[in-house]
């Protein structure tokens, strides 16, 4: 997602300063101990917020306690890395053990299978970001299951394998077809579920931020899909909308 240093999209509830996770018994953190501490840190407000969709993608079920971001963050310094843990709090299904589980997994410990597995099962698209930047973004065999997912019915694992691409525009684009990209999004994005959207936008605006030679037809491709062009962002950030976002990071390298 964009970021101020590249374009900064959804309004988020002001943030509550993360209140202190229960104290931690001694040894090893069980599953139910987990539960137990992130049910007492839930919120109504942040239930509501998360149940909300957006052009991101349908909104959280029922199945959360509606934990603010930055409590799990420092639960999870407490229990520290625990890929068994991990695993058993993810297939809770719980958005927020999901959440947390992104922080205690090991990438490495995972097989192909498994890691497809998880994509698979996301039901929450703030949970498949942090899957994707804090999990897959750190599995070795990430390229192979990118090429694969580009063109999976699976919105989570179209969405994962979009990511990964327009990560690998922006680092390391050597091998990758941009032109046949631009194509593919000039044909697919319009019609593409929000999950996914999102992500070939990614890949669109990192084409034409690092490939000079095709920033025009980027840019022309952003201006005749129209999508985003009218999404509100917050003072001091960067429109969605591709060609915006594209002049506007091209501005900012000199």
């Amino acid at each position: 997602m964009a970021t101020k240093s590249t374009s900064k999209t959804a309004t988020k509830p002001k943030a509550a300063k993360a209140k202190a996770a229960p104290a931690q018994t001694k040894g090893t953190t069980t599953l139910k101990e987990a539960l137990r501490q992130l049910e007492s840190l839930g919120s109504e407000g942040m239930r509501a917020y998360n149940a909300k969709s957006s052009v991101f993608g349908a909104g959280a079920g029922d199945n959360q306690f509606g934990v603010q971001l930055g409590d799990i963050r420092v639960l999870a310094k407490k229990i520290k890395t625990d890929h068994a843990l991990a695993l058993s709090l993810w297939d809770t299904g719980n958005v927020d053990a999901q959440f947390l589980a992104t922080l205690l997994i090991q990438p490495k410990k995972l097989s192909a299978k498994e890691m497809d597995r998880l994509v698979r099962s996301i039901a929450y698209v703030r949970v498949a970001d942090w899957l994707i930047s804090y999990v897959l973004a750190n599995f070795p065999d990430k390229e192979t299951l990118r090429e694969g997912w580009m063109d999976d019915n699976d919105r989570w694992a179209a969405r994962a394998g979009w990511q990964l691409t327009a990560s690998r525009v922006a680092t390391s684009p050597d091998g990758l077809d941009l032109p046949a990209l631009l194509s593919r999004i000039e044909s697919e994005m319009a019609g593409a579920v929000p999950e996914v959207q999102w992500t070939m936008n990614n890949t669109l605006a990192n084409i034409g931020i690092h490939n000079p030679k095709l920033r025009k037809r980027a840019i022309a491709i952003g201006e005749k899909l129209g999508i985003y062009r009218d999404y509100p962002v917050s003072k001091g950030c960067t429109s969605p909308f591709a060609p915006i976002w594209i002049n506007f990071m091209v501005s900012r390298q000199g």
